[in-house]
């Protein structure tokens, strides 16, 4: 009986997140959504040109791009759209994918963005795949992270443009549920699904992380992650050091193979040791603003200002920024949403209390929980670092770390419920139904906000 409740509510979940990106992608103006025209000339250029493309200087036009967003773009100044190719030095997994979208629809935006939409339909499915391993005993985590990561309000938008962002994501929910496959399943969720597997191929993980290398620099972390789990596997295991060595060359073989022929690609293309292209993209992008600059001249030359802005714009770009940052809700939503996640964070303690944790874990629950750990940490620290020299307070950069996240707060808003929950163990189901509200609320962002707030011509 569960069991059936659980499919009904996460088919529910998916039916209810493509109803809504799909609202997204049709309703946000055309090229309103970060570095759009960028990722859509990469495609264009695939198929009309019938080539790679290579990253060269003139493809970031800093005064021409600052007068579009300024004129919400207006269509008298679209003549040279097509020259904003800034994104050239992507890998390529995701622009090859859309490339086939973009010569059947004869480049239609729209459609386009409707593929993104179904990436990240995958993105939620992962979501609750890798939570219900990960704590098969707790049904409602698994969805209610799916949930939050579903009705996200920026999550939605950045899922319903022409954008990497979306397969980004799904590879790296789909390495973090073969990781937790590999290191295997608790003993109730072997018991309950024979037909997922005690353990998978390390193969597996090398191959995920390959196509990681193929899709975004930003999820390259994933590789550590890979790794991370065959050595938490192998303390765990007490495997002989051979075993151990097997298992590191069947991740590291075909993740090198797969991403090795992209990075020698650029080698040959750019030069020097550039495996990503990022040299030449920092060469190219002359007049990003930087972050000395940024301290001196806006925020009056202090770090704590600086830092405010930083957590505080961050914070609102998590949740809901829309267009090009040019369109924040109000400061009031803000700050509900900051009280909301401090009283969900809080609920951690009191469900690890009153579960028992780790205790009553698994040692591959506990690997699992290592795993997720890893990855904020991975992620964060990777944004902390770009924003030492560049200033790009978003937080959509994020969201690789989004499902570890989700899982924070599913756990969270259940704390509080498992304080009641010898009384009325339905409680345990409130956060799920809560994910209405957030869905509700995404909704509500996009009619009262974004569409509004972003010049349709």
């Amino acid at each position: 009986m569960i069991r059936r409740i659980e499919w009904t509510v996460i088919i529910f979940i998916v039916a209810a997140y493509l109803a809504i990106a799909s609202q997204y992608a049709v309703r946000t103006p055309d090229w309103q959504a970060p570095d759009e025209p960028a990722h859509y000339n990469y495609v264009r250029q695939i198929v009309d040109e019938d080539r790679l493309p290579v990253l060269k200087m003139g493809d970031w036009q800093q005064e021409y791009q600052e007068q579009l967003k300024a004129s919400g773009f207006d269509p008298a100044l679209l003549d040279r759209l097509d020259s904003i190719e800034y994104e050239d030095h992507q890998p390529l997994l995701y622009y090859v994918l859309q490339a086939p979208i973009y010569a059947l629809s004869d480049g239609d935006l729209i459609t386009m963005r409707l593929f993104s939409v179904l990436l990240g339909a995958g993105v939620v499915i992962c979501t609750w795949a890798v939570l219900w391993v990960c704590v098969p005993r707790y049904p409602y985590l698994a969805l209610s992270g799916a949930g939050f990561v579903a009705f996200l309000p920026q999550h939605l938008s950045i899922l319903g443009s022409v954008s990497n962002d979306a397969l980004a994501e799904l590879v790296v929910g789909l390495t973090l549920l073969a990781s937790a496959l590999y290191l295997g399943n608790s003993r109730r969720s072997a018991e309950n699904n024979p037909a997922i597997p005690h353990h998978i191929s390390p193969v597996v993980l090398g191959v995920l992380v390959g196509l990681a290398l193929i899709t975004k620099t930003t999820i390259y972390f994933l590789g550590g992650i890979a790794v991370l789990a065959v050595l938490l596997r192998w303390r765990r295991e007490h495997w002989p050091w051979r075993l151990a060595a097997r298992h590191l060359a069947a991740v590291l073989i075909p993740a090198l193979l797969i991403g090795g022929m992209w990075w020698g690609r650029n080698l040959y293309m750019y030069g020097g040791l550039d495996i990503a292209g990022l040299q030449r993209h920092e060469e190219v992008t002359i007049g990003q603003l930087r972050r000395n600059t940024y301290v001196a001249l806006e925020c009056g030359g202090s770090t704590r200002v600086y830092l405010e802005n930083f957590a505080r714009t961050t914070f609102h770009s998590f949740w809901g920024q829309f267009g090009w940052m040019a369109v924040p809700m109000p400061q009031n939503i803000y700050r509900l949403l900051l009280l909301g996640v401090i009283i969900a964070l809080a609920g951690v303690v009191p469900f690890v209390w009153r579960n028992h944790w780790p205790r009553q874990l698994s040692g591959p629950q506990r690997d699992i929980l290592v795993i997720f750990g890893a990855v904020i940490v991975f992620v964060a620290t990777a944004y902390g670092l770009y924003n030492l020299d560049f200033v790009q307070f978003q937080g959509r950069y994020l969201y690789p770390a989004l499902i570890p996240l989700a899982f924070l707060i599913a756990i969270g808003l259940d704390g509080w419920m498992s304080l009641a929950e010898n009384r009325f163990p339905a409680l345990d189901w409130l956060p799920v139904t809560g994910m209405i509200g957030l869905a509700l609320f995404a909704w509500y962002a996009l009619d009262t906000y974004l569409v509004p707030n972003l010049p349709v011509w």
